[in-house]
């Protein structure tokens, strides 16, 4: 009876409803408990090592620069933290590094103290846009961060601080992003924060996404509310309490002023933007998403409805890819379809143009209407009694029909008809917004987030966009890339078998990437013009596989299930997603569709879109293998009811995890002829962020879910023993943060590695208790990871920071009985001789010093020393204080003073040379460290 009760109680402890957003409080508490769970780690000492890439970047959202030192500014990433440059971008070092969190939405500097305010937590409103976790503040250039409040805002859209009082600061936060909270609005401290006031709250579902005052007037200032509401399968970013406020006291006081001044007004008010030039005049760019009056003609968009509904589906497939994608998204369907999408529903036997059209109204839950207004510029000169339409025409391609990432506009404030747009493209205009042209440029990502105008020297812009960091000197006529730091944001990782392997992965907008796992983050490729990365796909990059037969055959795509086989030797290319049968609905695929090779036959392939699919041949082919294997989709403007993991188990051919964005985990044992729903009782509705089948036990599963759509923060890891039939919950001391990866050790079954929104953890012993890494790995979003298993080398893909890489050899030996031992010593690497040791190639270089890495293990914060033995005689001594848990000595191979009297005293024939550094080297042999009674060896060959 004990057992079924015990069973029953699980049951009910796991089951749960899961869309409860996760608290402050809780949040705070957590991130304490972080802290202190990395000063107490065993794996504090683990070590890793950025491998880039830098030639692609991470979004930008802010720049802050010295208005008395151009050269010198601070560059804020939406999930990679917060850089400054003293050398005009040359080189970027991070300062945001010793703070809980990367994620960012504005930043404001105090250049007459040097103070610096982070708003954290993204300010758009992408489906990665990762909550903060209140203001942080530093007055030591970033060296310490203080968290001065407003803890529960999630996300901030603007910083100001008074010129003339550094204390004296305003805030306008969005709220949270997928549900509704109170914190939000408008708030100010005049004691440098350690005390705030709510000025402007709207409602719990309305923030504010722009501040900016007059310049000559910080009493005078104007706000943007914004109106919007995600969920995993919808985005609704306008309604009627989107609007503009204006204070006359330095925002104690608002005032709408949007109301019956000819600014729009309503329910399809989208995200607004402000560039204040002085107390009377002011431009919003809005995002209107009304739609647009119904016209006969062609647009410039190339296709009305009449006409794309009168094609044949070869008309269609005939259209450039680019024509099509144009006219989807003036429709509102780039969130979950794109041109090679619909082409494939249109192929011979497949959809006809009208069919797929009412395909669309049915998925999307919206007519299909004109397409939304988008981008539009008002301008007011009278402090906002009136607001005036500035251009007559449409400006088609600035935001097509999601305004809401973007948002951005910048007047010169030395002339007040000079303004900037930021969209998709960048665009400038000359005569107040009347006529507009376009400055990005070939060397320019797309995707604008940030403009900085310099007002006292003409033409010198600084942008930031999704791949980074452009300076201009000739108002965007020509531009200049700054990406010298490691800040792709990554979805996933994937390594090759070759023994100098390559690491390959995709990346938020900058697509798929692969190069050698020892590449270095310097310049040195600008002399030869091949950086060590290269570009394999564009996109937003998703996941990899690699042939293991032939590294040369990848398979790669894009989102939404845009999946290519690639021959990099032969630079072939297939389009490989799969086809619905003839009448059949359409597969819906996930932004990041999951693929994977069979473990068993690399000729197999399996592909998931809410169904799954395998092909025997490559993905030449394919069937289907299941049904719908989730719970059936929600009407909306984002895919959802798709999978999202697949695992087939290594022990079997045919026995097959699946998980989906709605909590669905499912299992095969006999390659899809039946399936058995194993998630009942977990907790529901959450995203599948992965299921893993075990590589040591085959009864083994892993699942991690995942509640970032819902704002439910809540680590949800899960281990089962027997099939999913049973799960016990392995993630409840892990710090709150939601779980993207969990990964076994290749080596060794107890160990088990987990990458969550805000770090890396590891565990020991099948996740009863965790570690966390942090060495030179700061607290960003890790998405994927993936272990070489001849080199022991684990990388970490980071949403933000590029790729990470450490090895573990020494951890994989990290089992019961090593950490039962008061001291444990770990292989010791060889070191090969050379007669450049101690010497220097030139006379301004500093000499080559050799080392090895001593790694070992303590049971207890101690001293240590270390002897080196070459044979029964010491000859070196190495002392320090180590830590609990893994611990590195650095030993130079030289000898100490006695220990090389001693060494010659009993090799009277061996010659030891010294080096020009004056210090004496090892010679060639075999040689002992020891801990106390613990030993082991190490060559110099």
């Amino acid at each position: 009876m004990k057992s079924i009760f015990t069973s029953l109680a699980l049951c009910f402890s796991l089951i749960s409803t899961a869309q409860t957003t996760t608290d402050s409080n809780t949040i705070q508490q957590s991130l304490e408990k972080k802290s202190q769970m990395m000063n107490s780690s065993l794996v504090k000492n683990i070590e890793f090592t950025n491998i880039g890439p830098t030639v692609m970047s991470g979004r930008v959202v802010d720049m802050d620069v010295n208005p008395n030192n151009t050269t010198e500014f601070y560059v804020g990433y939406a999930s990679g933290g917060l850089w400054y440059t003293n050398n005009n971008g040359t080189t970027l070092t991070p300062v945001l590094d010793s703070a809980l969190t990367q994620n960012i939405g504005d930043i404001a500097v105090d250049w007459k103290t040097g103070t610096i305010w982070v708003g954290t937590g993204e300010n758009n409103s992408s489906r990665s846009s990762y909550a903060g976790i209140g203001i942080l503040k530093s007055t030591d250039k970033g060296k310490t961060w203080t968290n001065v409040g407003l803890t529960d805002t999630h996300h901030i859209g603007r910083i100001l601080i008074n010129p003339n009082n550094s204390d004296e600061v305003i805030v306008g936060a969005i709220g949270h992003l997928y549900s509704s909270n109170e914190e939000r609005g408008v708030f100010k401290t005049t004691d440098g924060g350690k005390t705030w006031t709510k000025s402007l709250f709207i409602d719990e579902n309305t923030g504010i996404i722009d501040l900016d005052f007059a310049p000559e007037n910080f009493n005078v200032m104007y706000a943007a509310s914004w109106e919007r509401e995600r969920k995993a399968w919808n985005f609704d970013g306008d309604g009627k309490n989107s609007a503009i406020y204006k204070s006359t006291d330095a925002g104690t006081s608002w005032t709408k002023i949007s109301d019956k001044s000819g600014f729009p007004i309503g329910d399809g008010v989208g995200r607004i933007g402000l560039a204040v030039f002085n107390e009377n005049t002011v431009y919003a760019l809005h995002d209107s998403q009304y739609r647009r009056e119904t016209k006969k003609e062609t647009t410039a968009y190339n296709l009305t409805k009449e006409q794309f509904e009168n094609l044949s589906s070869a008309d269609v497939l005939a259209l450039r890819n680019k024509t099509l994608d144009n006219y989807l998204k003036e429709y509102g369907f780039r969130e979950k379809f794109r041109a090679e999408n619909a082409k494939q529903l249109l192929r011979p036997g497949g959809l006809k143009p009208k069919e797929l059209m009412a395909f669309l109204e049915d998925e999307m839950a919206i007519a299909f209407e004109e397409p939304v207004i988008g981008a539009e510029v008002f301008k007011t000169t009278n402090g906002g009694t009136s607001w005036k339409k500035t251009h007559t025409e449409y400006l088609d391609g600035v935001n097509s029909s999601y305004g809401y990432y973007f948002g951005e506009i910048r007047v010169n404030l030395q002339d007040e008809n000079s303004i900037y747009i930021l969209g998709i493209g960048i665009v400038k205009s000359k005569d107040g917004g009347k006529t507009f042209s376009s400055i990005s440029r070939e060397n320019v990502h797309a995707d604008h987030q940030a403009l900085w105008v310099n007002s006292k020297k003409p033409g010198h812009l600084i942008d930031g966009n999704d791949g980074g960091l452009n300076i201009s000197y000739d108002d965007g006529e020509s531009w200049v890339k700054l990406n010298n730091a490691p800040l792709g944001q990554f979805y996933s990782v994937n390594v090759d078998n070759q023994k100098n392997y390559n690491v390959y992965g995709g990346l938020q907008d900058n697509g798929v990437w692969f190069g050698p796992h020892n590449a270095k983050i310097d310049k040195a490729w600008h002399q030869t013009g091949q950086n060590p990365y290269k570009s394999i796909m564009g996109g937003d990059g998703m996941h990899v596989q690699v042939d293991n037969r032939n590294h040369n055959i990848v398979y790669t795509g894009y989102q939404f299930g845009n999946y290519y086989r690639l021959n990099l030797e032969t630079e072939e290319n297939k389009y490989i997603q799969p086809k619905p049968a003839k009448k059949a609905k359409p597969y819906r695929f996930n932004w990041q569709t999951p693929i994977q090779l069979s473990k068993h036959n690399q000729d197999i392939l399996y592909l998931g879109s809410n169904k799954l699919h395998r092909s025997l041949n490559n993905g030449d082919d394919w069937e289907e293998i299941s049904d719908d294997l989730t719970n059936g989709g929600k009407k909306g403007n984002v895919a959802y009811g798709t999978l999202t993991s697949i695992s087939e188990s290594p022990f079997q051919f045919g026995l097959i995890y699946t998980g989906s964005d709605d909590g669905v985990i499912s299992l095969t044992t006999n390659g899809g002829g039946s399936w058995t729903k194993i998630s009942n009782n977990l907790p529901q509705d959450l995203w599948v962020s992965r299921v893993i089948a075990s590589k040591f036990k085959k009864e083994r599963v892993y699942a991690t879910l995942n509640g970032y759509r819902f704002d439910d923060f809540t680590p949800y890891v899960y281990m089962s023993d027997d099939y999913g039939q049973t799960w016990t919950n392995i993630g409840n001391t892990i710090p709150t943060s939601s779980v993207n990866v969990i990964k076994e050790d290749t080596e060794n079954e107890n160990i088990l590695y987990l990458g969550t929104d805000n770090g890396l953890y590891v565990s020991f012993n099948n996740g009863t208790s965790w570690n966390a890494f942090s060495k030179e790995l700061p607290n960003v979003a890790v998405h994927d990871l993936v272990i070489q298993p001849t080199a022991k080398d684990l990388i970490v893909a980071t949403h933000g920071r590029s790729l990470y890489k450490t090895n573990i050899a020494s951890l994989q030996k990290m089992n019961d009985s090593i950490l039962a031992k008061s001291i444990a010593i770990f292989d010791i690497q060889n070191i090969k001789k050379s007669k450049r040791w101690g010497s220097s190639r030139s006379q301004w270089r500093k000499p080559i010093i050799p080392a090895i890495t001593i790694p070992f293990y303590v049971n207890a914060d101690k001293k240590i020393t270390l002897d080196i033995y070459a044979e029964k005689i010491k000859i070196n001594s190495i002392s320090i204080d180590a830590d609990k848990g893994y611990n590195e000595a650095t030993f130079d191979v030289s000898f100490s003073k006695k220990g090389l009297k001693d060494y010659k005293k009993a090799n009277k024939s061996t010659e030891i040379e010294k080096g020009n550094n004056d210090v004496y080297y090892l010679p060639k042999g075999k040689y002992t460290v020891k801990i106390g009674n613990e030993k082991a060896g190490f060559k110099v060959e």
